[in-house]
Order: structure tokens, then C-alpha cells, then sequence
């Protein structure tokens, strides 16, 4: 599975879910498939804690601290940076009914 892309694991991974959802499958074919699916996915977690690392790494100062960043979509509807010394300042907006979230 190393020569695999993350891509084709996570499709094979959607499939083998799909086929496990769907039933009609023998005891034997379904631990089969389970299995499969537990190695796409533990791969897949791999590939994202690498790529995680990766972005830490490309983010780091030169002081080697992480700068956070906001990350802007290109083409989104965002309104400008207001520059510094500006006379209007904005109400911090109230949350939309998801005060609480389960997670």
C-alpha cells in the first residue's frame, strides 16, 4: 500500500464501506473487507499526520515558533483588511443558534 496515492486509498476505502453497508456478504468476505478498510484507513491517517507535519514545518518563524495564520479561500467574499486607525470599529457578531456544540 506505500506505492498507493491518498487519493486511491480513500476511494478503495469508500468502496470497501460501501460494500460492507450494503450486506448480503459472507462472514468471511466481510472480515475480509473490514480488514481492508482498517489498513486504508490507518494509511490514510499516516499520510495526514505527515502532511500535518509538513504544514507545521512550512509555517514555523525564523525563530522556529508556528505562526498562525488566517487561511483565506481565494475568490471568497471577504471584505477587505480595515486599515489601522479606523474610526468605525465592529460589534463582535452573535452566534447563529450553535452555541453548544457536541464535539
Amino acid at each position: 500500500m506505500a506505492t498507493q496515492s491518498f487519493e486511491k486509498a480513500l476511494e478503495d476505502l469508500e468502496k470497501t464501506v460501501e460494500k460492507l453497508e450494503k450486506g448480503g456478504l459472507s462472514l468471511s468476505e466481510s472480515l475480509s473487507l473490514f480488514e481492508k478498510g482498517v489498513k486504508l484507513a490507518r494509511f490514510l491517517r499516516e499520510e495526514l499526520e505527515k502532511a500535518e507535519k509538513k504544514v507545521s514545518i512550512l509555517l514555523k518563524d525564523e525563530k522556529g515558533e508556528i505562526k498562525e495564520e488566517p487561511f483565506d479561500l481565494a475568490g471568497e467574499d471577504s471584505a477587505p483588511p480595515e486599515e489601522e486607525g479606523s474610526s468605525e470599529e465592529e460589534e463582535p457578531s452573535e452566534p447563529e443558534g450553535d452555541e453548544e456544540l457536541p464535539f
